[in-house]
């Protein structure tokens, strides 16, 4: 089977520019795909600045940079899509906006083009079914900051036929150099469905005035020799992400772990949602993407 070389990215958030980023340092053709063409300029401003990060840190010269940025197109019309070979939904976590995009997006696309979701929770068959190649729809979960974190996992719908899921296999790792995993098409998956429970307790023992924010992630860097401690990590992901994650695994399961605490939904409520607002557990410098893009909220796809 020929590789996957004209990628489309469905919104242009955290998750959505680092996976074109990435796609097109390796040299995919990526086309992105956003609401507005405000959104469409702010994702531009987001994969740009990253890649003057990597520049300046010597991992990337200026003309690889500029060379990655001749792949990246950007517009707010669905219908560009038509000549992908691969489209992967990146946007929000909410299960009836993705539903519609994927019925949307089912009508633009070749009828060999594999249609792949980035949710961290969904699952995969929930969204398989409202298009008509259910067998080409497979989840591709990447990790934050993805131009950085090595792993993906893959996970197959009910409906996935084997070449969908050797093709995204050979992508994931051949073409982007990234580490597979086949996790089960059940809310969570692997990663999610083990590291959401230790989050959560995080915030619990916050809540409970047990230790405060600084003290729990000091000691889990500390003593248990993690990069990040829980509410360090649960800001970098993003509180309202987190949430809804948690939402996902606790319809599915009804397991008591998974359920939002108080203190965190009372959080999302109040906009502190993390590094992406500069106020979660900690404080932070607010990103200026983030600025100048309060009217538009390139997040919510």
């Amino acid at each position: 089977m020929n590789a996957i070389s004209h990628v489309g990215v469905l919104g242009c958030g955290l998750m959505g520019s680092g996976i074109a980023e990435t796609a097109a340092r390796r040299g995919c053709d990526v086309l992105v795909i956003e609401v507005s063409p405000e959104a469409v300029r702010t994702g531009r401003r987001r994969v740009q600045a990253s890649l003057d990060r990597v520049v300046r840190r010597g991992k990337l010269t200026t003309a690889e940079r500029d060379q990655a940025l001749a792949r990246l197109a950007f517009s707010t019309d669905l219908g560009e899509l038509a000549d992908r070979d691969l489209v992967i939904e990146a946007t929000a976590e909410d299960r009836d906006l993705k539903r519609a995009l994927f019925r949307d997006v089912d009508k633009v696309l070749p009828a060999d083009a594999v249609l792949a979701s980035n949710t961290s929770s969904i699952p995969l068959t929930d969204l398989a079914t409202v298009t008509g190649r259910p067998d080409r729809v497979v989840g591709l979960h990447f990790f934050n900051p993805v131009p950085v974190q090595a792993l993906v996992e893959i996970i197959p719908a009910l409906t996935t036929s084997a070449d969908t899921l050797d093709r995204a296999r050979r992508f994931a790792v051949e073409q982007l150099g990234k580490t597979a995993i086949e996790a089960p098409d059940q809310a969570g998956f692997v990663v999610n469905a083990l590291l959401i429970p230790y989050l959560l307790a995080a915030v619990r023992m916050v809540q409970a005035g047990t230790a405060t924010a600084e003290d729990i992630d000091r000691g889990m860097e500390l003593g248990c020799a993690h990069p990040l401690g829980p509410l360090r990590l649960l800001d970098l992901i993003g509180l309202d992400t987190a949430q809804a994650i948690a939402e996902s695994l606790y319809e599915e399961h009804a397991e008591p772990l998974y359920a939002p605490p108080p203190l965190l939904r009372r959080m999302v409520t109040a906009g502190h949602l993390g590094r992406k607002t500069g106020q979660g557990f900690h404080t932070y410098p607010v990103p200026v993407t983030r600025q100048q893009a309060t009217t538009t909220n390139p997040e919510k796809f």
